[in-house]
C-alpha cells in the first residue's frame, strides 16, 4: 500500500530501478574480475576461476603426475574446478544477494543464478 493512498511517483520507481540495474552492472563485473581459488589432493591440483566462474588456471603439482595412473590426475582436476565454483557461487551470492532482494527475490529474474 501507498502511504495516503496516492500513486506511485513514476520518475521516484524508474530512479530506484536504475540504480539497481547499474548495482547489478557493477556487482557482476567485480565478480568477473575476483578470482577465487578450489584445490583437490591435499593442494597437489589447484584451479582458479572468475568469480562468474570462467577458469582462469590450473595448477599441477609434479608428485601428481603418475603416467600409470592418469585417472586419479584426471579426478583431482576435476574436483579441484568442482571446488573452485563452489566458491565462485558463494561468491556471487554474497555480492548479488542482496541486489536480487532488493528487486523482489532474485527467484526467476534472469541472469541471477539463485
Amino acid at each position: 500500500m501507498i502511504p495516503g493512498g496516492g500513486q506511485p511517483n513514476m520518475q521516484q520507481l524508474l530512479q530506484q530501478a536504475q540504480k539497481m540495474q547499474q548495482d547489478l552492472a557493477r556487482a557482476q563485473e567485480e565478480l568477473a574480475n575476483t578470482e577465487v581459488d578450489g584445490q583437490a589432493g591435499g593442494g597437489l591440483v589447484r584451479a582458479t576461476v572468475t568469480g562468474s566462474g570462467e577458469l582462469r588456471a590450473l595448477r599441477i603439482d609434479p608428485k601428481a603426475v603418475d603416467p600409470d595412473d592418469t585417472e586419479t590426475l584426471a579426478d583431482l582436476v576435476v574436483a579441484a574446478v568442482h571446488a573452485a565454483n563452489e566458491n565462485a557461487q558463494t561468491l556471487q551470492q554474497q555480492k548479488l544477494g542482496p541486489l536480487a532482494q532488493g528487486l523482489g527475490g532474485g527467484g526467476g529474474i534472469p541472469g541471477l543464478p539463485f
